[in-house]
């Protein structure tokens, strides 16, 4: 009988704690297979990228909160002890499996952009991209949305009220943190844009120089904010003292964001894109994010391949995976945006008939370059700065939330008096079509820059059910990456029988059409890679692609997770 286990990703930094309760004599613990070994739970699990957000989540699980509960709890946890991409002044999307109604439900609180936001405000004279200004500057500012999104998903799905799940996230900011290794290095590389903003230097630094490991972050002014959204909920943020500092906040300084913008903010309930895979339910998120509708988009065109049978990591595999991604990839620079502006065909890209056209295009023994290949015509089939945290409970209930800043701490920005860091999400907009972005990802005119609008994510919480129930939550950070590496999570449980622990450490890839290569994670074998060039693959190898955070719930009742590697700050517990 195992009383706690402690995984460990070989070769792979950061261990992975567990707390778990003595199993009844039903339950098997089947681990002779396995390679790395997942936390085992059997009332609940929390998995997220910060150790302190991840007591928080069981703490309130342990007193009888639900998954809904915990993930709020979490999210505003993460907003002190992550900041470079938890946060309130951001947005994101959640993706939720409420038990007692059997509903999925998506939940969108991605930013938006302002009011007097225009499409070439981006754009010099000669109507060339300035430099920077859609990232570090305050008009790279969009209207934050995961206040509301989280307090909106507590009074919906919870059953605490917020004082109390905020609790735990206020005495962290309050009394502060010791700063781990790996937050004083990202504070180091983004020491340039912190240190221009004199309320963030008084936040994330010591004199002249960044903190540094094992120094203690106090938030006095991000607990303060936490207080009165906890005593006045999100109107605090979008109508009260909070608003008008943003407000104030954006006016000496150039920026677009208004008081009335703020309160202008809503968060959308939208139904979740939905397909299947093997015999599996996958629910994900719908545009504004482009990342469920592409992920049902590739397992639509990768069920016809016998990935289980090629094996793991193969040449051949990764091959058809990259050839695949080509095409989503640049199907997503032409249709993907927001759906309340644009009409994006998510029932064509998802269409199996689709993905039979897309499929007859790839050559098993050739790779085709990514300049002969155009957007295709879904319809007629139509009738590294962000995190991701998973909540999985005793009643049935999971969710998966991905939420950012967009790039490390955002724009950068603290609004001054509030503590909190403000995101550069507009980046995420097509400054100027054609135009790659901070990601390298090449936009349309459904993603052009427009008033009220929401930017096009990438992100990519998502839910796969098995005979109706949940058995597999998961989603990442990384940029354009997010949707490459929770496709692969997927395949890696599906076809391959992995548990999380041994998903989160085989090597990923990744294609997204432009720039033309295959990207790859060390790991990857040198008789593959040479395969895959004579394929006609340009590959690269380059730095690790995302950090998962996945909870898988087996038919008997046991959850098996793990906090990614990639991030040793992360950690995943149960109980």
């Amino acid at each position: 009988m195992l009383s706690a286990v402690v995984a460990l990703c070989v070769g792979l930094a950061g261990p992975v704690g567990a707390q778990t309760a003595a199993a009844p004599p039903s339950v098997r613990y089947d681990i002779g297979y396995d390679i790395f070994h997942p936390v085992r739970a059997l009332n609940g699990m929390v998995a997220s990228e910060h150790r302190l957000a991840t007591e928080v989540g069981l703490a309130i699980l342990k007193r009888g909160g639900n998954a809904v509960d915990a993930a709020v709890g979490v999210g505003f946890a993460l907003a002190v002890v992550l900041p470079n991409a938890g946060n309130v002044g951001g947005g994101g999307f959640m993706m939720l499996h409420e038990a007692k109604s059997g509903r999925d439900v998506a939940i969108d609180f991605r930013e938006m952009a302002p009011a007097r936001a225009s499409r070439d405000m981006y754009l010099d004279a000669q109507g060339k991209v300035v430099a920077d200004r859609s990232l570090y500057t305050h008009l790279a500012v969009g209207v934050p949305g995961t206040v509301a999104g989280l307090a909106h998903a507590l009074a919906q799905h919870g059953t605490l009220p917020l004082a109390e799940v905020l609790a735990p996230a206020i005495r962290l900011a309050r009394e502060g943190f010791e700063v781990s290794p790996q937050l004083a290095g990202l504070l180091e590389a983004e020491d340039d844009h912190l240190a221009k903003w004199e309320a963030s230097r008084a936040i994330f630094f010591k004199g002249d120089r960044p903190l540094r490991a094992g120094e203690r972050l106090v938030q006095t002014d991000l607990a303060n904010s936490l207080e009165l959204i906890a005593k006045d909920g999100p109107k605090a943020f979008y109508e009260g003292p909070i608003a008008e500092k943003i407000a104030a906040e954006m006016a000496r300084h150039g920026g677009l964001i208004t008081a009335e913008d703020l309160k202008g903010y809503k968060v959308v309930d939208r139904e979740p894109v939905s397909g299947t895979y093997r015999g599996y339910t996958v629910k994900s998120m719908p545009p504004p994010s482009s990342g469920g509708t592409h992920i049902i988009q590739l397992l639509n065109i990768l069920e016809r391949y016998p990935l289980k049978e090629n094996g793991s990591g193969s040449a051949q595999n990764i091959h058809v995976m990259a050839e695949a991604m080509k095409f989503a990839y640049a199907d997503r620079a032409e249709y993907l945006g927001d759906p309340d502006f644009t009409k994006v065909p998510v029932k064509g890209l998802t269409a199996r008939r689709y993905a039979d056209e897309l499929a007859a295009k790839i050559d098993p023994d050739k790779a085709t370059p990514a300049k002969t290949i155009k957007p295709g015509q879904p319809q007629p089939y139509e009738s590294d700065q962000t995190t991701h945290f998973s909540v999985a409970d005793s009643q049935g209930n999971v969710v998966g939330v991905t939420y950012t800043l967009n790039l490390n701490f955002g724009s950068g920005i603290v609004a001054a008096g509030t503590g909190i860091l403000l995101n550069n999400e507009m980046d995420d907009f097509s400054a100027k079509p054609g135009v790659p972005n901070a990601f390298g990802l090449v936009g349309g005119e459904a993603n052009a820059v427009q008033a009220f609008k929401r930017p096009l994510s990438s992100m990519s919480p998502t839910i796969v059910l098995k005979d109706g129930k949940p058995w597999l939550v998961t989603g990442s950070p990384g940029g354009s990456r997010i949707i490459t590496t929770t496709l692969e999570t997927i395949l890696d449980h599906i076809d391959f029988g992995m548990n999380p622990a041994e998903a989160t450490a085989v090597p990923r890839v990744h294609h997204q059409w432009t720039p033309d290569e295959l990207r790859v994670e060390r790991g990857i074998s040198p008789d593959t890679i040479r395969l895959l060039e004579q394929k006609g693959h340009k590959v690269v190898v380059k730095q690790t692609m995302g950090r998962t955070q996945t909870i898988q719930i087996r038919p008997d009742g046991l959850f098996l997770g793990a906090s990614d590697p990639r991030n040793p700050d992360g950690l995943t517990l149960g109980y």
